[in-house]
């Protein structure tokens, strides 16, 4: 099966670089000790028969990028003639009792690297060793990869709601023969011949050197994007968090309780959102306070905020139908929890009437759905603003508020690893997931060594809400 990347995805695919890989990370820590009435352990055997079983519902994961020869259009999906799963999922291992500062340091060095575009666009880790019997698995999907409607991130199909790993149908996949480059490019031209607008276009950025085609369409994609966002946003304030990235990342995480975010609301009358901007504002002040920054108390930092979170009946969090997206300022110059509070609510409040919307109904109706879709979608939605026109990323997504599996052993905690995009040397994820709230916290190797200062900071700037409710 043969099909086009769709703009966006082709502006991803083309535009990723060395020192920014735009793949979207989740990192599952599960209790992996002896079975027993719970759980199972999860080896690397299981590991590859599980997803193996569940490719069917994520198609894309055996299909490859192929460009069409001259650039006469869009790349297109091909399925991969050399699919190999042993390639995808791989195995490594801690030195036992490996510590959770062992395994956000590997996290933070397979984070770096930029997948195969030569494959199928995504890998996964088992990694054992880790102390208290337990393992983690971290995917690695590009954004090319995963839309949120069409195509969902491979999180959502392995994770199941108990021990006991749901059965499918089995899968008649078989390696296709690779169309050759002969026959993509007759394609090409016939769909051109069809959409005359479509080739005035490729014509127009390939212009008449043939040796430049892909050099030129790559920079005639980032320029109209650059010249579209420019037009709406205005530069970000400055700050540390904007510089040009290396080749290498940091990692690190924070774990919080659900229950103090809806105190918090609860007390403020405001929402879940509005309460996790007020803890990552007055997390990011005391943090730029460690680093004797002058602040003033208009100072601000301005985040894009992809939200796809709302809070509907018995406390649940559930993924709305779309995933919206805005800018706001971060008021860090603030000293008062309280009013930095009042503040976002009421900028959130305003731009929520502005937002940009990502459909995400497939999402909606996946019971038990993972968030790692949300964040690629979220990533995708914060992409449609100027590079300089934001500070940093804060993604939020909801996960299932219940105990899930991975082939059998229980999922303890989940963390995004959002990507950063150009000239960002930080991302904060967020997911909720049985009653806790963990932050991915990515970073520049480079830019931010004292990221284990941010997120202490975190913790810090919670108990500052909290004691605001007394």
């Amino acid at each position: 099966m043969i099909t086009r990347l769709t703009p966006q995805d082709a502006s991803f695919y083309r535009l990723e670089s060395s020192s920014n890989p735009i793949h979207i990370g989740s990192l599952a820590i599960l209790n992996n000790s002896a079975p027993d009435t719970s759980g199972q352990i999860l080896d690397y055997e299981r590991l590859v028969d599980l997803v193996e079983s569940r490719l069917p519902m994520v198609p894309r994961y055996r299909r490859k990028v192929r460009e069409i020869p001259l650039a006469m259009g869009r790349p297109v999906w091909v399925e991969d003639s050399r699919f190999d799963i042993s390639y995808h999922i791989r195995r490594s291992a801690l030195p036992s009792p490996g510590s959770d500062s062992q395994l956000y340091e590997l996290v933070a060095r397979l984070a770096s690297r930029p997948l195969d575009q030569g494959r199928p666009l995504w890998e996964m880790y088992l990694i054992e060793g880790l102390a208290d019997g337990r393992a983690a698995v971290f995917t690695k999907s590009h954004s090319a990869l995963v839309d949120g409607d069409t195509a969902l991130e491979i999180g959502h199909v392995i994770l199941d709601n108990s021990p006991l790993p749901r059965e499918l149908a089995d899968d008649a996949w078989h390696a296709p023969r690779e169309p050759t480059d002969v026959e993509l490019l007759a394609g090409a031209v016939s769909q051109l011949a069809a959409q005359p607008r479509e080739a005035y276009s490729v014509m127009r950025d390939a212009g008449s050197n043939a040796f430049g085609v892909v050099r030129g369409t790559r920079m005639a994609v980032q320029a109209a994007a650059n010249v579209v966002r420019a037009a709406t946003s205005s530069a970000a304030p400055d700050s540390p968090l904007n510089a040009r990235t290396s080749r290498s990342r940091r990692f690190d995480v924070v774990r919080t309780n659900l229950q103090d975010y809806r105190t918090i609301r609860g007390h403020f009358d405001c929402s879940i959102n509005d309460t996790v901007l007020a803890v990552v504002t007055g997390a990011l002040r005391n943090w730029l306070l460690s680093r004797n920054e002058a602040l003033i108390e208009s100072t601000n930092l301005r985040a894009v905020v992809p939200m796809s979170v709302y809070v509907d009946g018995d406390n649940q969090l559930t993924p709305a139908s779309e995933v919206s997206s805005f800018l706001i300022d971060l008021p860090v110059g603030e000293p008062n929890p309280t009013m930095r509070l009042s503040h976002i609510s009421h900028a959130t409040e305003a731009a929520g009437r502005q937002r940009r919307g990502v459909r995400a109904r497939t999402l909606v109706h996946l019971a038990g759905f993972a968030p790692a879709s949300l964040h690629a979608m979220s990533v995708r939605a914060a992409s449609t603003f100027a590079d300089n026109s934001f500070n940093l990323v804060i993604t939020n997504a909801p996960g299932p508020q219940t105990a899930m599996y991975i082939g059998g052993a229980r999922m303890l905690e989940m963390y995004p690893v959002s990507p950063l995009l150009r000239n960002q040397t930080l991302s904060f994820g967020l997911t909720s997931y049985d009653g806790q709230v963990f932050y991915g916290l990515n970073a520049d190797r480079d830019a931010m060594p004292d990221i284990d200062v941010l997120a202490a900071s975190v913790h810090e700037s919670m108990e500052e809400l909290l004691g605001a409710c007394l």
